[in-house]
């Protein structure tokens, strides 16, 4: 191994870290474990989230083993040094494991949301220009016209939810026959291991670039927080059923889990019964739920079967997006036992090491302004966050006033790939800008008001969907409202709200679910129409798309 025996004994600035022995690599996390506890539950695949027997449940030893194989086996095609390998898959061992095996043999992966429309998946294949690509078969109805327009070959499946695609070898076979040698390959840890790209919701989706030290450096971060009631770190047991593979949970939810040795308990898609059973079958010490809705549907499950199942082994569940109600806390922390932690977080793919909110340790503000006003508490200790005017000043002094939340940390992304201007612009004022608007209270916390794309601008004020969303949920009929601003009259823009109600509920009158806002919302931000449907857009994580409300319903108050 030439090219690792460079040891500079000179120079004390300027240096890199290549060499096997000191390097920051993605792809060595899994082998470090198998010098201390080998058989180790490294990850357990709930129903549905496996294609083969074998990769149902892997100790260290055997993920370390599988990763190696992946790794020799892209080599051995004759993938080189930080070429792309494409990923159109859900969760599953095997995605899990692909990730792991790309970074090691020093590869990039480009893993996408498998519904993407095909001419914004052939905009990225275009884009990323992939040496190789791995496709769930289940995805591959989706995905295949925008692999023929860009004459892209499918090298492996997934075969989850069907057969494996013409013309590609099935996982299993792909690593069959595979080394087990450590890939003999350079690695810097300021290498881009991973493109991870943005929603995309006002144009096509941009790439952001993932160092192996960025997702080291959050991956340690939330491991701090998520081992935070067990005795030993590597008794973390982390349930998720909500995207790892294409989306930034990975660093904080998988590599965290590899980082402290602990397992992690995968799901294949989000389902409030199926965590419950799985929080109880694999004794699990953290969840990471996602949205408030999806963490009381897990609440809800557990009342429901609390005989059956026993949740006392949950010590912490993480969620985002919003406030979590305070019935919910209370639910789970009698069910799970009052040293259950809750904790909120807020970031986004660019930069992920988050604020975080404690509603125990800010338990009476908690309880007097949630769930309609959404604290997301401080930054981590290893972000630099600030509230920011168009200007670039800090409003630090002026609680209540409006900015961006800005951020410098090494967990912020190297850039958008092949996209100057806008990772300039991103990175103005040197911080790089969210895109969230939030405020400062009068104690220095911080409250995420809503994504600029996303404020009502009604009447000459502006409206924060979230606040409006979190008091119409409060509804019994209610199960999930999303709400828009949409072209009005009078108002410029209608605060409108698209609702789904709970199943078996009667349905309301539109009047009664807008009076049942009056006194908690004030007159500007009541919603002007409401709008009943049996479904929203949304991801897999239970994000609703709202440009996709706001263009089906644009004309809605037109005459």
């Amino acid at each position: 191994m030439g090219f690792d025996m460079a040891i500079d004994v000179e120079n004390l600035v300027g240096r890199r870290a290549s060499n096997r022995w000191e390097r920051v690599a993605v792809g060595d996390m899994l082998e470090r474990m198998t010098w201390s506890f080998p058989e180790h539950d490294a990850i357990v695949g709930w129903e549905g989230a496996f294609s083969h027997p074998a990769y149902r449940r892997l100790t260290y030893r055997q993920a370390d083993e599988l990763t190696r194989r992946i790794a020799n086996g892209l080599l051995a095609k004759g993938l080189t040094r930080g070429q792309r390998v494409f990923m159109v898959c859900e969760n599953s061992v095997e995605a899990w494991a692909l990730k792991l095996g790309i970074a090691r043999a020093g590869l990039v992966a480009v893993p996408i949301n498998t519904s993407l429309a095909p001419d914004v998946m052939a905009h990225i294949i275009r884009l990323v220009e992939p040496s190789f690509a791995f496709v769930d078969a289940e995805a591959w109805p989706q995905a295949k016209a925008a692999f023929q327009e860009t004459s892209l070959k499918v090298g492996a499946t997934i075969p989850i939810g069907g057969e494996v695609i013409d013309g590609s070898a099935a996982f299993h076979d792909f690593v069959q026959g595979a080394s087990t040698e450590d890939p003999e390959v350079e690695i810097h840890g300021d290498d881009i291991w991973q493109l991870l790209f943005t929603s995309g919701t006002t144009a096509m989706p941009k790439g952001a670039m993932v160092s192996h030290v960025n997702s080291h450096l959050g991956a340690y971060g939330f491991a701090l927080s998520l081992t935070r009631g067990v005795r030993i770190e590597n008794q973390l047991r982390l349930c998720s059923f909500l995207p790892l593979t294409y989306h930034v949970g990975d660093q904080c939810f998988m590599l965290s889990v590899i980082v402290s040795g602990g397992t992690l308990v995968l799901g294949r898609r989000p389902s409030g019964e199926a965590i419950a059973q799985a929080i109880s079958r694999e004794r699990c010490t953290a969840l990471w739920g996602g949205s408030p809705a999806l963490v009381g549907q897990v609440a809800e499950a557990l009342a429901k079967n609390h005989v059956a199942l026993d949740a006392r082994s949950l010590k912490i569940v993480v969620y985002g997006w919003g406030a979590l109600p305070p019935g919910v806390t209370q639910a789970l922390q009698t069910l799970c036992g009052p040293d259950l932690v809750p904790m909120g977080i807020f970031g986004q793919t660019e930069a992920i090491a988050c604020h975080r909110f404690w509603p125990d340790v800010w338990r009476d503000l908690y309880l007097r302004t949630a769930p309609e006003t959404n604290y997301v508490g401080v930054p981590s200790p290893l972000l630099a966050s600030q509230v920011m005017d168009a200007e670039g000043k800090c409003l630090m002094n002026q609680p209540g006033v409006p900015g961006e939340a800005v951020y410098r940390s090494p967990v912020v992304m190297g850039g958008y790939y092949k996209d100057r201007a806008a990772s300039e612009h991103a990175f103005r004022y040197g911080w790089f800008h969210s895109g969230d608007s939030c405020v400062y209270d009068t104690n220095g916390l911080r409250i995420m008001v809503d994504r600029f794309k996303d404020i009502v601008k009604s009447g000459g004020e502006n409206v924060s969907t979230l606040r409006v969303e979190a008091v119409l949920a409060q509804h019994p009929a209610v199960q999930k409202p999303a709400v828009i601003g949409l072209a009005h009259p009078r108002w410029g823009e209608g605060v409108t709200a698209v609702v789904i109600l709970r199943p078996g509920a009667e349905r309301p009158a539109e009047a009664e679910l807008i009076e049942f806002c009056r006194g908690k919302l004030a007159g500007f931000e009541m919603p002007k129409a409401v709008v009943f449907v049996n479904a929203l857009p949304e991801t897999v994580g239970g994000k609703v798309l709202k440009y996709k409300l706001r263009a089906e319903y644009a004309k809605l108050y037109e005459p």
